[in-house]
């Protein structure tokens, strides 16, 4: 009874952090709502017995990529006037995709390995197991090709990012740091010789 007082605390939570991530105008705000959404997210995995992702989530995604989020937004200066221009024309396009998520969970949540009769059927591991110790088992055996595939993914987006970074823009400056340091005296004075000017009569 009392795990199911705690899912419906944090769960509510968890779902007004993520309403105020979508909804407020300060992007520090939404940051650090997406934070405490994480948080939550992480005591519900907990409930889950999931620990090792519930630490996972709060040591990867608040203690490093929420930091850079936080980082990047308050270093920059973000014009969230200019950006909610034209928000509206979007709207159509939102609630297609919203109908479509609602489907889908809709389809998922009807399965009968959803059902409170199997959520009941459980079983109840021994204080001992190890979820780490499971998980990398399923990823290394049964789900490696998925595995294996989703860091292919991510080591081409990594790549792509890095060269859309370092691509070459017009307009720009770039050093060369070689050629600098191959420059000769000779190459940094060069000396004009000028052919010499009569004057004029109208010169003074």
């Amino acid at each position: 009874m009392i795990e199911l007082i705690l899912f419906y605390i944090f769960a509510g939570v968890l779902l007004a952090a993520a309403i105020g991530v979508i909804s407020s105008r300060n992007p520090v705000h939404s940051a650090l709502l997406l934070v405490l959404a994480f948080f939550n997210s992480a005591v519900l995995w907990m409930l889950l017995e999931a620990e090792f992702l519930a630490l996972v989530l709060i040591l990867v995604y608040v203690g490093a990529v929420m930091v850079l989020f936080l980082f990047v937004v308050m270093m920059l200066d973000i014009n969230t006037a200019g950006m909610r221009r034209g928000f509206a024309r979007y709207l159509p396009l939102a609630l297609v995709v919203v109908a479509a998520i609602i489907v889908q969970l809709a389809l998922i949540f009807t399965m009968d390995e959803f059902s409170a009769q199997m959520l009941a059927d459980l079983e109840r591991y021994p204080a001992d197991y190890s979820n780490t110790a499971e998980l990398g088992r399923l990823l290394y055996t049964v789900y490696v090709y998925p595995f294996e595939i989703a860091a292919v993914i991510l080591l081409v987006a990594i790549i792509a990012a890095i060269s859309l970074t370092l691509r070459r823009r017009e307009g720009t400056k770039h050093q060369n740091i070689s050629r600098q340091v191959r420059t000769r005296s000779e190459d940094r004075l060069r000396l004009v010789d000028l052919p010499r000017q009569q004057r004029g009569e109208g010169d003074s």
